[in-house]
């Protein structure tokens, strides 16, 4: 139901050794401008709706119920030089995806 890659851990441990972090990191539903909700990484700690996962020596948390309804949820990291990123893919769609068009002024038909 939740699947970090190698890629991913490797980078995130790399950016915690380098930036002195100790903290859980959260998968989250963040807004997203013209593309409505997606899923992003936070810092925080577990609370009492959360999902703990143990991966690689790295604390996950999601909320229960955003895990039950994107389903199964990865996060992998892209190496594209500038455009390098953290990637989150889910099983179902994000809840509020899509469709933010009057965030940046374009026009719905």
């Amino acid at each position: 139901m939740f699947e970090v890659t190698e890629t991913a851990v490797s980078n995130l441990k790399t950016y915690f050794k380098e930036n002195k972090i100790e903290s859980p990191v959260r998968v989250a539903l963040m807004s997203g401008g013209c593309s409505g909700a997606m899923l992003g990484l936070a810092l925080d700690e577990p609370g009492d709706q959360d999902q703990v996962f143990d991966e690689q020596e790295l604390k996950f948390v999601i909320a229960k119920d955003l895990l039950d309804q994107v389903g199964a949820i990865k996060v992998d990291f892209v190496d594209a030089g500038y455009q390098s990123g953290f990637s989150i893919s889910t099983e179902k769609p994000v809840p509020g995806a899509g469709g933010g068009c009057s965030s940046c002024g374009g026009g719905c038909h």
